[in-house]
């Protein structure tokens, strides 16, 4: 359990490097990206994702742990729409409930 615990919030944690990386797209030019907090946090985040991910490969199968990255998908979807204002569409929130389904019956 305390595996599948970490998993979570290495997901979490993806999604919230993809929104600082998002944060850090809106400048004009690369330059003044490179200057952007944004960029660094979110690169952090993926690299500690990245480290979570390999910890937990040492002790659950492959073929349960990259399905249920999946779930980076569902915390965007949220991250997007309360973070960022982002509209949702019937297809996204489609998309995402095929994503729960798909990940309960991996999990089981």
């Amino acid at each position: 359990m305390k595996y599948f615990i970490i998993l979570v919030m290495m997901t979490l944690m993806g999604s919230f490097a993809s929104m600082f990386l998002k944060k850090a797209s809106g400048k004009e030019t690369i330059l003044k990206m490179l200057k952007d907090k944004n960029i660094y946090i979110g690169g952090m985040l993926y690299l500690m994702a990245a480290l979570l991910n390999i910890y937990v490969l040492k002790f659950l199968e492959y073929s349960t742990v990259l399905p249920l990255t999946a779930i980076t998908y569902i915390w965007t979807l949220i991250i997007s729409h309360t973070l960022l204002k982002e509209k949702i569409s019937r297809k996204k929130i489609c998309g995402v409930v095929a994503i729960i389904v798909g990940v309960i019956l991996i999990a089981i």
